[in-house]
């Protein structure tokens, strides 16, 4: 089980540095305003998807199609 919460918080380090870069992209680039903001809400929406599908990898549950790993 201490393995499983060590893959698990690694895990979510690497994706949130991943979502980090991709804020930081999206903030620097030179997309207008109105299509920026809609970017930034996408990447935070795949981030949040990607933390409910660890955490509920984690209690065995999630999507098997999704090519994420599953923890046990």
């Amino acid at each position: 089980m201490l393995g499983t919460l060590v893959n698990l918080v690694v895990y979510l380090i690497v994706a949130g540095v991943i979502v980090g870069l991709l804020l930081y992209l999206v903030r620097i680039s030179p997309v207008p305003e109105p299509w920026k903001g809609w970017l930034w809400f996408l990447v935070m929406a795949i981030a949040v998807l990607i933390v409910i599908y660890a955490l509920l990898s984690l209690l065995g549950g999630g999507v098997g199609g999704i090519a994420l790993p599953h923890f046990k």
